[in-house]
Formats: structure tokens, C-alpha cells, sequence
């Protein structure tokens, strides 16, 4: 499969990179590659040579780049109306929030912008919950989170991480928060006290590596939750909206979380639009004024969020994910003691960890780039796969093939 379409550009990948190096923050450390044009599962960089992507934005390009459903529907609303603030009514405002409530069984949403804004939004929820409803103590709340997390990036949500490079050098941070081992049940109900109001966790951890609980500690979470009045608030940012193979990875055990907190896919890779979902007894708490966004729930997010919520109600999407990700892990195992030494995976999204005798996770995505195709690397041997969910097997095998030309 070539990977050349032409050149589209007379601007080259050095050039392009040494002016982003020089005129920017080095908060990412990118590969070099400088992107141009993207469809479907393939990406087109200034100088014409074709990339399939394996990342997809971190779950943010779930549907793929441009797809025709989405970019008809934000070009629809760019000639309407694109924002008027929380401070008015908008048109599409309550079929989106009727629309993604029903997709999560849910009464309420609180519509936000990226990611970490939803985190804060559970945060500052489930603090007012456990004040005005639990009757926990003024400002004694405490959320319990689980070791290797990653929530975002604000001050408060990198105050209960434990990765040093999120943590390190911003401090002092915020209080009210308890880490337990991420999948140790027993640690998790140690650390309930009185005061608790919330367990914030990732169904998979994304950043970690896709880092899969054991069978059954979910539910497990849930029972407990439910037993000693706990909120639980399941952060399904990356793994949500049809990635795992269901429309969230709670789903897989049948667990129902008080709060829903959504970002990257709700977007459809086009606009920023995150969500927390709940019930009228919990996101019922919050008054005018005690919380907001200028841009949350604008209409061209809703516009846009609502075909994605659309799109997801068919099932198609779970399906591919379901369906592509037996093909994806089949293809990874075959490559467990030829260059990669396990392998995680839960419909359409996997992580691998490099033999280190090969090099670093990084490497191996500087030589998967050379061959056309993109993905990331996380925590020094790991890579990460999440291609679109609109890939074909054909571009998936062929992927997957230049893994195994990498590593062997």
C-alpha cells in the first residue's frame, strides 16, 4: 500500500517543525510530523505523504476524520447561529441534552467543553451533593481516586495524580482527595469514611497503557458505592462512546454510574464538547450561578454532539469496535515474544509494551511513522492503539503489518 499521494505543499516538515518549535511551549514533545488533511482513518502531511492514524486523537476522532455526518452538521449550524452563552436559550440546546441523557438512561446534563472541565464539573458536583445531601461537614468532602490515574491536566486534577511529570513543580494543590491502588477492591473500601462523597475512576485507564481492572471490580465498585452512600463517577472520556465495543466501558459489567463524565468522542474530532450525565437527586444540587461556561453547550457544539449521539443510538459503531477489535488483538497476540511482550485490549483500543531490547515506545513510533502510520507512546515502553472506528480491516491489517516490519 503506497503511502505517497503527491506532493499538496510546498511547506516542508523541517521547516513547519522548527517554527512551531520556536514560536511555542514545549507542553508536548510531538512526533515530526507536520499534518495537513485528514479522511477517515488517514491523515495527509505538507508534503503529500499519507499517514494511517492508530491514535485518533486520543478517542477524540472515534468517527474518524471528516466524517460527511459531522461536517454537515457543524457546516448546518455555522450558517445559523454558533454561540450565545448560557445566558440565553439556544435552539438545539434541549434535543442535545434530551438526546445524550437518553443515550446514557439519565435525567440531567451539564454540558461543558473539554475533558478536565467535565472532571472538575463530577469534582464540584459530587462536593455539593455530599454537602446539601449527604450532610457531610462543611468543607470536609472527600472523593477517593485510584493510583495511575489521569483525569486532565488543571491544578486540582494533577494534585491527586501520580505521575510525576503531571505532578511535579505545580504544587501547592488542592485537598479532599484519597488514592487507592487502581483494581484492589479491599483498598478502595478501607478508604470509605463518613465524609466520603464520590469514587472518580476510569472504567480502563487510557493514559496509563489501557490498564483493564480484573473481571468483576466494577460491579464490585458499584455494590460498595451504593452500600455506604457514595457517589460513583465514572470518567469515560477516552473510553466512552463506542471505543470498547459497547457505548460505555462500564457497560461490559453491567455498571450504571451516578454521574457519567464525557469529553473527546462528543465532539466528533471537529469541536471541543464534554458532558457530565446524571440523575435530577445529584446534578439537581447545583443552583445559577454556582456553576458555569460561556462556551458550554453552545449551539454549535450541540449541533454537533447530538449527531454523534445519533450515531451512536444505531449500535453500528459499538459493532466495528466489537468486530475490528478481535481482528486488532488476534493480530497484537501473534506478536507477543516477537517484539512486544503483552498485549491489553477491549474492542478497538489496545496497549502493547515494547520489548526494550527493540528500543523505546517512542522509537517505535518514530519507525511506524517512517512506514505510514501514526500512534503514541506513554509511560517509556508502551504504545498505544486506538484507530478510528470507521477503519477497514484492510487498513487495520496493513497497520498492523508495519508493526510487525518495526518490531521484527
Amino acid at each position: 500500500m503506497s503511502i505517497i499521494t503527491g506532493t499538496t505543499s510546498t511547506t516542508s516538515t523541517p521547516s513547519e517543525v522548527e517554527r512551531a518549535e520556536a514560536r511555542t511551549a514545549h507542553n508536548y514533545h510531538p512526533l515530526p510530523v507536520v499534518l495537513a488533511h485528514g479522511e477517515g482513518a488517514w491523515m495527509t502531511d505538507v508534503e503529500g505523504r499519507r499517514y494511517l492514524d492508530l491514535l485518533a486523537g486520543y478517542s477524540a476522532l472515534n468517527f474518524g476524520h471528516s466524517h460527511p455526518r459531522l461536517v454537515a452538521a457543524a457546516h448546518s449550524q455555522l450558517d445559523k447561529l454558533t454561540l450565545t452563552s448560557r445566558a440565553f436559550i439556544h435552539d438545539a440546546f434541549a434535543d442535545f441534552c434530551a438526546a445524550l441523557g437518553d443515550l446514557c438512561g439519565k435525567e440531567l446534563v451539564l454540558p461543558m467543553n473539554t475533558g478536565a472541565e467535565a472532571v472538575e464539573t463530577a469534582i464540584k458536583v459530587s462536593r455539593k451533593w455530599g454537602y446539601d445531601v449527604k450532610g457531610v461537614p462543611a468543607d470536609q468532602a472527600r472523593i477517593i481516586v485510584a493510583g495511575g490515574n489521569f483525569h486532565g491536566r488543571t491544578t486540582t486534577i494533577v494534585g491527586f495524580s501520580d505521575d510525576p511529570d503531571a505532578r511535579d513543580g505545580f504544587g501547592p494543590f488542592t485537598p479532599g482527595f484519597d488514592m487507592v491502588p487502581y483494581g484492589d477492591l479491599a483498598a478502595l473500601e478501607a478508604a470509605i469514611t463518613p465524609h466520603t462523597v464520590a469514587v472518580l475512576i476510569e472504567p480502563i485507564q487510557g493514559e496509563g497503557g489501557v490498564i483493564i481492572p480484573p473481571e468483576g471490580y466494577l460491579r464490585a465498585v458499584r455494590e460498595v458505592c451504593t452500600r455506604e452512600d457514595v457517589l460513583l463517577a465514572a470518567d469515560e472520556i477516552q473510553a466512552g462512546l463506542g471505543r470498547t465495543g459497547r457505548t460505555f466501558a462500564c457497560d461490559h459489567e453491567g455498571v450504571v454510574p451516578d454521574l457519567y463524565v464525557l469529553g473527546k468522542a462528543l465532539g466528533g474530532g471537529i469541536i471541543p464538547v464534554s458532558a457530565v450525565v446524571g440523575n435530577r437527586d445529584v446534578l439537581g444540587v447545583l443552583k445559577p450561578g454556582q456553576h458555569g461556561s460561556t462556551f458550554g453547550g453552545n449551539p454549535l457544539a450541540c449541533a454537533v454532539g447530538h449527531e454523534v449521539v445519533d450515531m451512536l443510538a444505531t449500535g453500528e459503531f459499538q459493532a466495528r469496535a466489537t468486530d475490528l477489535g478481535l481482528v486488532l488483538r488476534e493480530r497484537l497476540d501473534a506478536l507477543v515474544g516477537h517484539g512486544l511482550i503483552a498485549v491489553r485490549s477491549r474492542g478497538l483500543w489496545a496497549g502493547v509494551d515494547i520489548d526494550p531490547t527493540l528500543g523505546t515506545g517512542r522509537q517505535i513510533c518514530e519507525r511506524l511513522m517512517e512506514r505510514g502510520v501514526l500512534a503514541k507512546d506513554t509511560h517509556g515502553s508502551t504504545v498505544r492503539f486506538a484507530p478510528p472506528l470507521v477503519i477497514t480491516d484492510e487498513d487495520l491489517h496493513w497497520g498492523i503489518d508495519q508493526l510487525a516490519a518495526v518490531l521484527g
